[in-house]
């Protein structure tokens, strides 16, 4: 019998592998496949049958399947409920089989645009209103267009420094997809005029370098790439470098800095050269694009937060995993319909969305439409799509107290306000915690929080006082510490 498991370091981090060597040692053939994201179910196991794949899960060496059973796969009200556009071959495709890629519809778009100009391409990621996915939601089509009118040479980078805690869709598609991703690039490359390109990578991530490395070795060969140089270069661990001009710095070989802008990298960006810059989330949408057409991108979502969101739940919840939804879907219906609440059972207290420099909200927003405009309105973003859940059992009065911490651990060091900023942020709220002054320790705060905000050369130090005075407003009993608490 033929068993289909996954080769995604999610589900290898829980046995996979173990898993895949039972099913094998007993004569079965065994098909590595992408992840389906449903994480709370790996390792997850599938069957071909009449009714499309049958799934068991979560396995373990020596089970009996039949008490595993799920039922057909694509019946899981986690998956049949969503918008797959990105992640439309998870868990079907083995990640370097160009055939498998290929005969789920890869390919197509590249195809498509080789027959078309460079404007034409540019005029379909314009009029998709595709924004990056990398967190500050700018509008693709003006970096491409602005590229594409720039003398070259030209290059394109993909910035997969993926830091947020909380995140991992970059991971899955360059771990279970990664055809996808160099596709987009090569699109790009062609729209632009880039003749170079990069994928920067984290450290953290081995797996992703090398699969990434292999599937770009396996399209140069196969003659998709049209000449297009591609590379991966793997970071260092800076979380600083998921900001795109200390990435340019890493890149060149320098230490992970920011740079002052203007000039912008569409214009000068890698070595003083005009340079196309997105995260892989963008990219990975690119292919949709040219093969459906702007027009059947731009009616999914609401208002001008066009197609689709991959959405990652993860933190204190019962069902942690990839959902990936229109823009417009309600963070009650992904925590509670998609994430079963939280994974204690206890009652939801607040949720950070958009990783560590997030907002956090209140059980009582949770009916807030999750597209850019909602979320700016309600003082929160949505960053690279993270979700973290957290209990009532939560302290948020720590919580901002880590978000100075993670600031001033991570900062580049550049500037004044983000540098010095969070080390003195983080000793006020310490104080706080101690029952020191709170009050005027908080007002403290939020002159502090105005500077950095408003100093801070990057989002680095200019987003740190969003999750602290998120935290504040929202949690005002948390930091009303008595004095008593000075021993801890």
């Amino acid at each position: 019998m033929r068993f289909y498991v996954p080769c995604d370091s999610a589900a290898v981090s829980v046995g996979a592998d173990d898993v895949a060597a039972w099913l094998a040692a007993q004569g079965h053939e065994v098909v590595r496949t992408s992840s389906r994201g449903m994480f709370w179910l790996e390792p997850l196991v599938e069957i071909d049958s009449s009714e499309g794949r049958l799934g068991f899960g979560p396995v373990t060496p020596g089970d009996r399947l039949e008490d595993r059973a799920l039922g057909p796969v694509a019946e899981i009200p986690f998956l049949k409920n969503q918008e797959r556009l990105i992640f439309a071959r998870a868990g079907l495709t083995r990640p370097l089989s160009l055939e498998d890629y290929e005969a789920h519809g890869g390919l197509a778009a590249l195809r498509a645009a080789r027959a078309m100009t460079p404007d034409e391409i540019c005029r379909q990621i314009e009029e998709s209103g595709l924004r990056g996915r990398g967190g500050a939601g700018f509008p693709a089509g003006i970096k491409w267009r602005t590229v594409l009118e720039r003398p070259g040479p030209k290059f394109v980078v993909c910035n997969a420094d993926e830091g947020d805690s909380g995140s991992f869709a970059d991971r899955m598609v360059m771990e279970g997809d990664p055809f996808l991703l160099i596709e987009g690039m090569a699109i790009a490359a062609r729209a632009t005029g880039a003749e170079r390109g990069f994928v920067y990578i984290r450290s953290e991530y081995p797996a992703a370098i090398a699969r990434m490395r292999a599937a770009i070795a396996t399209m140069r060969d196969a003659g998709w790439l049209d000449g297009f140089e591609l590379s991966v270069r793997r970071g260092a661990g800076a979380y600083i470098c998921g900001e795109e001009t200390a990435m340019l710095e890493s890149l060149e070989g320098r230490r992970g800095t920011v740079r002052a802008k203007p000039p912008i990298p569409a214009v000068s960006g890698l070595f003083g050269r005009p340079t196309l810059i997105h995260n892989v989330l963008t990219l990975a949408a690119v292919p949709w694009i040219v093969t459906n057409g702007a027009a059947a991108y731009r009616a999914l979502g609401r208002g001008r937060s066009t197609g689709t969101q991959p959405f990652q739940l993860a933190g204190n919840i019962a069902r942690g995993g990839l959902v990936e939804k229109a823009f417009g879907v309600t963070l009650r219906e992904l925590v509670e319909d998609f994430g079963g609440g939280t994974a204690t059972g206890r009652p939801l207290r607040a949720v950070q969305i958009g990783g560590p420099l997030g907002a956090y909200v209140s059980a009582a927003m949770l009916d807030l439409p999750m597209d850019y405009e909602a979320l700016a309105e309600a003082g929160a973003m949505l960053g690279h799509g993270g979700i973290v859940v957290f209990d009532d059992s939560v302290d948020m009065a720590r919580m901002a107290r880590f978000a100075f911490e993670f600031c001033e651990i991570e900062s580049c060091g550049k500037c004044t306000p983000c540098r010095i900023g969070a080390v003195r942020g983080r000793e006020t709220v310490e104080r706080i915690l101690r029952g020191q002054d709170v009050a005027r320790n908080i007002a403290l705060i939020e002159d502090l929080a105005e500077v950095m905000r408003d100093g801070s050369l990057c989002a680095m130090g200019g987003l740190t006082p969003m999750p602290v005075l998120s935290a504040i407003r929202l949690f005002p009993e948390d930091f009303d510490r008595a004095p008593r608490a000075a021993a801890e």
